[in-house]
């Protein structure tokens, strides 16, 4: 997939939780080759936190092998807890002739997801929103490197 295909792929991806006060929120967004980040924690009075990059098409191609291979798309969330005072968390992807979007109470831990009615469907969102938290973390931190790596 060359840079100009990513203009015309519908795939897009969005997750993010929002916290009890409803101000407190984290959220990453895809498309078109650029990832969004945002994060309102109010700790410690800091500010919100917005960063935005452009990617190339092998992290795409990636992001959408993390989707696929996750089978998210299978799942339902109908019996997934639903968002209550602690907050929420939410997952939407258009991939392939796809386009779902989740919505549950916040997950605090894994005891949260072994608890819900469907706790092997909110597994699958869990694990999924855990690996793409982790990979577009590593992406920020890779691209807004204080200190560049000096040769």
């Amino acid at each position: 997939m060359a840079s100009a295909d990513l203009e015309r792929d519908p795939f897009y991806l969005r997750t993010g939780h929002q916290g009890m006060h409803g101000h407190e929120f984290l959220e990453f967004e895809y498309s078109h080759g650029r990832i969004r980040y945002a994060n309102n924690s109010n700790y410690r009075n800091d500010s919100l936190i917005r960063k935005e990059m452009y990617v190339s098409p092998a992290v795409v191609e990636e992001l959408k092998r993390i989707v696929r291979e996750s089978e998210v798309t299978k799942e339902d969330d109908v019996a997934w807890p639903k968002k209550n005072i602690v907050g929420r968390q939410e997952l939407e992807v258009r991939i392939d002739k796809e386009h779902i979007s989740f919505e549950t109470a916040k997950i605090g831990s894994l005891a949260d997801v072994n608890d819900s009615q469907d706790a092997e469907g909110l597994r699958v969102f869990y694990y999924l929103v855990q690996d793409l938290k982790c990979f577009i973390f590593s992406l920020i931190t890779l691209h807004f490197k204080i200190k560049p790596i000096q040769q």
